[in-house]
């Protein structure tokens, strides 16, 4: 262990985004900022259609019969996908950097935060040490679960409300707690 005296310092005015792609022109972003807190945030559209259309054109790939709430945030439409018959709850946020893809009959609740992005902190300008999220079929991320980047959430398993979720799952497991640890198996019946 190294001396703390020793030790070199945090210096975040040497940041800088560098050569993070963020997928899309200067325009489009702005566009975006603009679309999103307008039109798709915005409390007073109830339209999920409209919600839809917004993020098909701006390059998110969404399948049939997405429910999406309002107050949802969604950094970079451009690197998303979404499979069919998916919930987005209230206040849920996908903050994704990098890819985030979520698969068929995925309820992501309330206050949900799939984030991608994170910095290396053992590093003097604190760069960017992002990775996808990738949500499996049936999964269930509870309200106020967090989802880090790089993290595979496996078919039908469920993270329960305020989880925080740093590794893979497995397939039809219930995880709790922070960080989340496997508490049961998920049956599923009729």
């Amino acid at each position: 262990m190294k001396n703390c005296l020793t030790n070199k310092s945090v210096a975040l005015n040497q940041f800088s985004i560098g050569t993070f792609p963020k997928g899309a022109t200067l325009i489009k972003n702005i566009s975006w900022y603009f679309v999103n807190a307008l039109l798709v945030r915005a409390s007073w559209n109830p339209f999920m259609n409209i919600k839809v259309l917004l993020l098909r054109l701006f390059g998110a790939k969404i399948g049939k019969g997405l429910v999406i709430k309002n107050d949802v945030t969604i950094k970079f439409p451009w690197k998303l996908t979404i499979g069919d018959n998916v919930w987005l709850g209230e206040n849920c946020w996908i903050d994704n950097l990098d890819c985030v893809t979520i698969g068929n009959n995925v309820c992501i609740s309330q206050g949900a935060l799939l984030i991608t992005g994170n910095h290396d902190y053992s590093k003097v300008n604190f760069p960017y040490r992002n990775a996808p999220i990738i949500v499996e079929d049936g999964a269930w991320i509870g309200a106020k679960a967090v989802v880090s980047a790089g993290v595979r959430i496996a078919s039908h398993s469920i993270l329960t409300v305020g989880a925080v979720c740093t590794k893979d799952t497995e397939p039809y497991m219930i995880y709790k707690g922070n960080p989340c640890v496997k508490e049961k198996e998920r049956i599923i019946t009729e």
